[in-house]
């Protein structure tokens, strides 16, 4: 696609600290959503300091080559939530989550290894377009749901519900889309450039008025935001590390042992999304990345970088969707656009009104952005399927059956480890295509 912003170009100081905010922006839901599921106390701050921190690793890997924000991975939910279920204390469980991320991180090393040695052009032929096309497709489809589930909801809880009407929210949600959207398509210079910050300044202040109004009438339906937040800031980040420190000696073999079972597997998987990130990249942005840096270095950054955001987050972290679509919709691939998110997002850890103010952004509102993330994700993934003849149906057959399978949820649960829906279709993907690659073309 035409970039606006390379990756080797360096936007005035100015705009860059607009493009990074908008970066920012993007990943921010879901990369505090992760500490806010797991619980146990884990710090939205420590979270975001974290990804900061595995970005600026990654990019060190990656010779500053990839134009992607990592933040906390969805896929080690299951694994976050198994380390503090078998802990013999909160304590323990911290540290469980530092070693946890310490095995994922040496599977990537330790396949980094294997793709230096072995080379990566094998990673071409077990897969080609019609693999990973549907398969990039699916990533963005697979999260529609969360978008959608996003959209009717806001900030303020009671007895863990939305107490907004799921309407007033959608409204929010939709106005923030469609300025998105006008941003993006009839948008002049920077109005184009900046389109999610727009979007969600508007749908932000719509949603305070509502709530403002609805707090003043008594009416929950209009209370979207919850300004509470505000009374109850944290005003440091509560580092993984340091209540690590108090479990060590609480750790034995056998916690290890089940730590491992519960990381190692997942390390495996996320590999698989971590290849079809890459190449969704790649098309975006006109540069091979599994080449240039290198398969290697991506997987090492991405590896090292994890352990780096779990140390003081305590999340391992992935190359996020919604950076990759930012990249996408807005056409600024620059890398200094990246780094300068990952300092931000350092460095807002310690200002509490600043995560404060991102937290209470509502779920309907960041809803209607996603719509439009997810979705360019997607599309990127049809547009590598244009390369395929589906007149061929051994060509269909691989599509058909990473779509069906990845949209039906197809998952599969061995113990504490589950394979999601998205490594189970690629997997089937791949068996296919072997199957049907001495097959003569009709």
């Amino acid at each position: 696609m035409k970039l606006v912003y390379g990756v080797k170009d360096k936007p005035t100081f100015g705009k860059l600290l607009v493009f990074a905010l908008q970066q920012l922006l993007a990943i921010l839901a879901a990369t505090i959503a992760v500490p806010a599921i797991i619980g146990n106390g884990m710090s939205h701050s420590a979270a975001l300091f974290g990804a900061g921190l595995g970005t600026i690793v990654y990019q060190l890997f990656t010779k500053f080559k990839s134009p992607v924000f990592l933040g906390s991975s969805f896929a080690f939910i299951g694994s976050m939530l198994a380390a503090f279920a078998a802990s013999v204390s909160m304590a323990a469980g911290y540290a469980g989550l530092i070693i946890g991320a310490a095995f994922a991180g040496l599977v990537y090393v330790v396949l980094a290894i294997i793709v230096k040695i072995a080379g990566g052009k094998w990673i071409n032929k077990l897969m080609p377009p019609v693999v990973i096309g549907p398969t990039v497709a699916l990533i963005g489809l697979s999260l529609a749901g969360a978008a959608i589930s996003d959209l009717q909801v806001g900030k303020v809880m009671v007895d863990g519900a939305s107490v907004a009407s799921p309407y007033a929210c959608i409204i929010c949600g939709l106005v923030t889309l469609a300025v998105v959207i006008i941003c993006s398509v009839y948008g002049k210079k920077m109005t184009k450039l900046i389109p999610f910050i727009i979007g969600i300044v508007a749908g932000y202040a719509l949603a305070a008025i509502l709530t403002v109004i609805g707090n003043a009438t008594g009416n929950q339906a209009l209370m979207i935001i919850d300004f509470s937040a505000f009374a109850n800031m944290k005003w440091y980040p509560d580092f993984t590390f340091v209540t690590a420190l108090k479990g060590v000696k609480e750790i034995d073999a056998s916690y290890i042992a089940t730590i491992a079972v519960a990381y190692i597997p997942v390390a495996f998987v996320v590999f698989a999304e971590h290849i079809a990130d890459h190449k969704n990249l790649s098309t975006i942005i006109g540069t091979e990345l599994l080449e240039e840096p290198g398969l290697h270095r991506t997987l090492l950054g991405d590896g090292i970088g994890s352990v780096a955001g779990a140390f003081f987050g305590g999340c391992p972290n992935t190359t996020y969707g919604e950076s990759v679509g930012c990249v996408a919709i807005t056409g600024n691939a620059s890398v200094v656009t990246i780094l300068a998110t990952a300092i931000i997002a350092m460095l807002a850890s310690f200002v509490a009104p600043f995560v404060t103010f991102l937290a209470t952004i509502p779920n309907c509102v960041m809803g209607g952005v996603c719509i439009s993330l997810y979705g360019f994700i997607a599309v990127s993934g049809l547009k590598m399927i244009q390369q395929v003849d589906l007149g061929q149906n051994k060509n269909l057959f691989v599509v058909a059956v990473i779509l069906i399978t990845g949209i039906g949820g197809l998952t599969l649960t061995f113990g504490k480890v589950t394979i999601t829906a998205i490594a189970c279709a690629l997997i089937l993907g791949i068996l296919t295509n072997v199957l049907v690659s001495k097959a003569k073309e009709d």
